[in-house]
């Protein structure tokens, strides 16, 4: 098994990418320049609060490359692309060959610390005007910080935190990176904040709830072993939030299934282009969609893409004969040729399957700029049945295990997925350990989870 546990040198990345290059009009303080200027002299009203809020949400689109990159540095996919030098950061997690320098390591880094920033800009002022309904702005910012920082800490380790607010220049000279155990006590502040201030009904869709707070937190806990903690507030989501399974499991991942009953959070995207391949985080759509499509394509359903992140062989062996989620996971393109007429090309790795679940959809002919970075489709960042699996996980190794509660939270998902119960698990221990792991990896696979898995 492929194990990605790397912890990246990052002197100089710090530096360029903290502090934000202003390549493209969609940079993160470039896009918050209304306030950057004289930012002591903003944050007067409830509208310069909501407005900071929305830029600190903006790069939850950027992390489309997390995603992408979690898959490849997983077991479940190989980099593919057009060959062995189409995106070389790409290739060389695939290969574990990566150095310092890579540029996506490199943008993973500088993206994320944007939101950090953004979120960090609206913390650090939350004093300044009073309002009606402020806590939800504040709970909301710092839901969105411990999101960042919990991307990074999972890639990175050890990384500079600045708990009173924002970073400024020449912070890069004095603030070292934070041990592992300072970031999570940092994020778990952060959350406990946001599920003390918000409620399980969003204030518009797409926004940081409760609930989505509470099920961030259990697989924070769940990263650092504290399963008797994670079993709290993962069965609090459970028993109190109001989200359940959908019947239909072909439906989560197109464009009808969106903001669905199982979603605990959302990364919200749409067609509009940025400044192009220059500027990736620029787009609001999503850019990993279009990377990830069959090179070539044509045919029915979808269209085409660039033939990165495709699953492999073993993975695809890992789903069992009845299970009806293969089939909206995985793209077998020789079968979905031989019986829709479709054609397409091969690119580099070519395995012969897709990530179904986010591979390019056929859309309106009407639809604007370059289709492979204005894929509307959104990104399940925390699904109903990744909160039932972390639950069964917590309750499996917790202090006192409660293996029934595990079990049956386990059994669930799989009850939907082969839609009866006959092929329930009734196992124990480690046993049971070893299925919930393995139901993880079918359940979530190409939804870049897989690195979290062989993480902890």
């Amino acid at each position: 098994m492929k194990k990605y546990n790397q912890k990246i040198k990052l002197g100089i990345i710090f530096i360029t990418s903290l502090f934000v290059l202003n390549a493209c009009s969609d940079d993160y303080l470039d896009d918050t320049k209304i306030y950057a200027e004289d930012s002591e002299s903003y944050f007067n009203s409830e509208s310069d609060y909501y407005n900071a809020l929305v830029g600190a949400y903006d790069p939850l689109q950027s992390t489309f490359i997390n995603v992408l990159m979690g898959e490849i540095a997983s077991n479940n996919t190989l980099a593919g692309g057009e060959s062995a030098t189409d995106v070389p950061g790409y290739q060389q997690i695939d290969d574990m060959t990566h150095t310092p320098i890579n540029d996506q390591l490199q943008n993973l880094w500088s993206w994320m610390y944007g939101g950090v920033n953004r979120a960090a800009y609206i913390i650090e002022f939350q004093d300044k005007v009073d309002f009606s309904g402020k806590a939800i702005y504040i709970a909301e910012a710092r839901f969105l910080r411990a999101y960042y920082n919990f991307e990074l800490v999972k890639w990175f380790g050890d990384i500079p935190i600045k708990p009173e607010g924002r970073f400024v220049l020449g912070d890069e000279k004095t603030i070292a990176r934070s041990p592992k155990s300072e970031v999570y006590q940092l994020i778990e502040e952060d959350l406990k904040f946001a599920i003390a201030n918000l409620s399980y009904t969003a204030v518009q869709i797409g926004r940081a709830t409760k609930g989505s707070a509470q099920a961030l937190l259990g697989k924070v806990y769940l990263f650092q072993n504290k399963f008797d903690e994670a079993s709290v507030v993962l069965e609090n989501v459970i028993q109190n939030g109001p989200y359940v399974l959908e019947n239909d499991y072909n439906k989560i991942f197109e464009f009808s299934g969106e903001n669905g009953s199982g979603s605990v959070f959302e990364v919200q995207y749409t067609d509009v282009e940025g400044a192009g391949f220059t500027c990736l985080q620029c787009s609001e759509g999503n850019v990993a969609v279009g990377y990830q499509g069959v090179r070539g394509y044509q045919g029915d359903l979808f269209t085409s893409g660039f033939s990165f992140n495709v699953p492999t062989q073993e993975m695809v062996d890992q789903f069992e004969a009845g299970d009806n989620r293969k089939d909206v996971a995985i793209l077998d393109i020789d079968a979905w040729a031989t019986s829709t007429g479709a054609s397409y090309t091969t690119g580099f790795e070519h395995t012969g399957f897709f990530n179904r679940k986010y591979i390019p959809r056929k859309r309106s002919v009407n639809a604007a700029g370059d289709l492979n970075l204005t894929n509307p489709n959104n990104y399940r960042a925390i699904r109903y049945a990744d909160v039932l699996l972390m639950a069964a996980e917590a309750f499996n190794r917790m202090t006192t295990p409660n293996d029934g509660k595990a079990r049956t939270y386990l059994n669930m998902v799989r009850i939907r997925a082969f839609g009866n119960s006959s092929n329930n698990i009734a196992s124990s221990g480690q046993a049971l350990t070893d299925a919930i792991y393995h139901e993880r990896r079918v359940e979530l696979v190409g939804e870049g989870h897989h690195l979290s898995l062989i993480h902890i």
